[in-house]
């Protein structure tokens, strides 16, 4: 065994730079500021095949890859600036003339020896690059899997789909309803099969944005726990939520991912509980000023999770049981998503569960607080809008190019319904020769068809010289994976919808792309205001009541008879000083402004009904009074105007 000092001897004497330097895997060069090579190890000829000192006297970027000369010399020159630098990436050709992928970290010898020149320690990273190429490749191959995927089954879903919706306006029996509801429950669970997956690619790629929009917490929980409330009668399980705060919270960040959280983890719970019920109790703790950190809980009786499969339920296709599949359904990547979901909002998830008892999951994300003036709602009616423009709609002449005869059916009934003029392409071959010898307003392009795909179809397209060539064409696409949209308008298309798709979802293009105008004595810019100003909502009210009309008419007539009521109650109480009776009011009157969507006006009444008002200054409750009674005003004729 050495001693202490052959080690300092050995080092004494530099008989480690042979081993270091001259026998290291890594190559060494030693280069001037202009780039000559005055030495270099006998690696090169190890990684590189070229002879030893064989290189000496050359300049280092004669044996750089030409087209990323530039690049190179750019980085090599700002190593000059640099005592030290790292990972500077290049091609450097072999003696076959091949090229090796290399990476150098640079000492400046200006620094510690006041000399002109680099000393370059290289390594070949041929291996890593390769290695990053095949993943690249694979992750391609999965998107495109993925995307194939998703047009073979979200086509016929969307054919599934846009049929019961067509069969919903038609006159049926109660029956009839209900089979058509079962059928419409299966496709919207085939979708949220296929959704989780491509969510499930787009979240591991790095590619899903999240949005950061105002809206209100105590409205969207109201909201979501109605739409679970029928299933839970079902199983005669009761479901219930508590928010520990008095008052309507806004806050700020992406209202669909938090709902696609909560769904899977309710609909989880829904699906493993057959006795008892389901909690969900929210928390808002305030941080700042600025923040509020919001606690989210969903406890329910049900089977419950094992301690041995806990560590591993929120990871891909992983289920407690593997006969879960057989006797639930589901894709085993619910919970997956929901915690990726959760983390990329920085916040956490976790799970607390014993067999036959309950399981509880607790996630925790701290949103940016918002304003009234941060909320965005969708205000105008779409039927109302439709009726608006159908007049100019009946004018535009839409090419509709789709192979599949159900979706082709479910889209020329929509065209119909609404008075446009419309013709009809099986493939992308007959849609350029139709355009050739024809103008279109738009063009509806599916993108996968036989004999000529959209792709091709709109390349040919603008290709035809004058106005035809530069039709608007909206890809019609079951594919969904992200960055599509990109990659459609780079070869000339204007837009794309994806199926399947709402009728509103294929107006709201037109809309966009054609020259639609409002009927006349509603100008466009009346038209404008009332879609950024109006105040009603009437889809809950349609969404309660399965769109029945009559129903929907009953409500708008007793909500016009109250609303002047209302408006006198509350300036009566205010000038009585009658605060029990005020705040009575207030609260009896919540529900109706839920109804027509009068968010806005909710909250106020909250206000009025939450408030100490024995020591409010009265002042400020006669101006929250005057902005109901200014807002009401204004509703009252907008129902008016509905033609209902």
């Amino acid at each position: 065994m050495s001693t202490s000092k052959e080690l300092k001897q050995y080092v004494k004497e530099e008989r480690f730079y042979k081993a270091v330097v001259e026998d290291g895997a890594d190559i060494i060069f030693v280069v001037n500021y202009l780039g000559e090579i005055l030495y270099h190890n006998p690696s090169v000829e190890d990684t590189l095949g070229h002879p030893p000192s064989s290189l000496k006297g050359h300049n280092f970027f004669d044996y750089i890859k030409p087209e990323t000369q530039v690049d190179l010399k750019a980085k090599f020159f700002d190593c000059i600036n640099k005592p030290y630098a790292e990972s500077i990436e290049f091609r450097f050709r072999k003696n076959d003339n091949t090229y090796s992928y290399l990476e150098f970290n640079s000492v400046n010898l200006k620094h510690k020896e006041g000399l002109d020149g680099l000393i370059l320690d290289c390594r070949d990273i041929t291996q890593r690059i390769k290695d990053a190429e095949e993943l690249l490749r694979a992750q391609k191959t999965k998107e495109q899997f993925l995307a194939n995927m998703s047009h073979e089954i979200r086509t016929p879903i969307n054919g599934i789909a846009g049929m019961v919706t067509l069969l919903f306006e038609t006159e049926i029996t109660e029956q009839q309803r209900k089979y058509l509801d079962t059928k419409k429950n299966s496709s919207d669970n085939l979708k949220v099969i296929i959704n989780d997956i491509l969510d499930l690619s787009v979240i591991e790629s790095g590619k899903l944005k999240l949005e950061k929009i105002g809206f209100n917490l105590k409205y969207q929980l109201q909201h979501l726990v109605d739409t679970f409330k029928f299933q839970a009668n079902e199983k005669g399980i009761e479901l219930e939520y508590e928010l520990n705060h008095s008052h309507d919270i806004i806050i700020l960040g992406d209202p669909v991912r938090l709902n696609q959280i909560l769904i899977n983890l309710i609909s989880n719970a829904i699906k493993f509980t057959h006795e008892g019920g389901i909690q969900i109790k929210v928390e808002c703790k305030e941080k700042d000023d600025k923040y509020i950190e919001i606690i989210f809980n969903v406890t329910d009786t049900g089977i419950g999770i094992s301690q041995s499969k806990l560590s591993t339920i929120f990871e891909s296709f992983s289920q407690a049981d593997e006969t879960v599949t057989r006797r639930f359904g589901g894709t085993g990547l619910g919970l997956s998503i929901s915690k990726q979901l959760v983390e990329l909002q920085n916040g956490s998830i976790t799970v607390n569960s014993k067999e036959n008892i309950g399981t509880t999951f607790t996630f925790k994300i701290t949103y940016e607080k918002g304003t009234d003036i941060d909320l965005i709602q969708q205000r105008e009616n779409i039927e109302v809008k439709i009726n608006k423009y159908k007049k100019s709609l009946s004018k535009i002449n839409v090419l509709l190019v789709e192979d599949n005869d159900i979706n082709r059916l479910y889209v020329a009934n929509v065209l119909k319904k609404w008075n446009c003029k419309f013709q009809i392409a099986e493939n992308g071959l007959i849609a350029t020769e139709k355009v050739k010898k024809e103008s279109y307003d738009i063009v509806l392009m599916d993108v996968q068809m036989p004999v000529m795909d959209g792709i091709e179809a709109t390349k040919i397209i603008r290709k035809i010289p004058g106005s035809k060539g530069k039709t608007p064409i909206i890809a019609l696409t079951a594919n969904v994976i992200k960055g599509d949209d990109e990659k459609y308008k780079a070869i000339g298309m204007d837009d794309y919808l994806s199926k399947p798709f709402q009728p509103q979802d294929l107006f709201s293009l037109l809309l966009k792309h054609t020259k639609v105008v409002p009927a006349e004595g509603a100008n466009s810019e009346q038209i404008i205001t009332t879609k950024s100003n109006s105040l009603i909502d009437l889809s809950y009210l349609k969404k309660m009541s399965g769109n029945d009309t009559d129903f929907i008419n009953s409500m708008i007539e007793l909500f016009l008879e109250q609303s002047p009521i209302l408006i006198d109650s509350l300036k009566l109480h205010l000038k009585n000083k009658n605060w029990i009776e005020l705040k009575k009011t207030a609260h009896k009157s919540k529900p109706s402004m839920t109804f027509f969507g009068l968010l806005k006006l909710k909250d106020i009444l909250s206000e009025l009904e939450n408030s100490d008002l024995d020591t409010t200054d009265t002042s400020k409750v006669s101006d929250l009074i005057s902005i109901v009674e200014k807002d009401l005003k204004n509703v009252i004729e907008e129902l008016k105007a509905l033609p209902l």
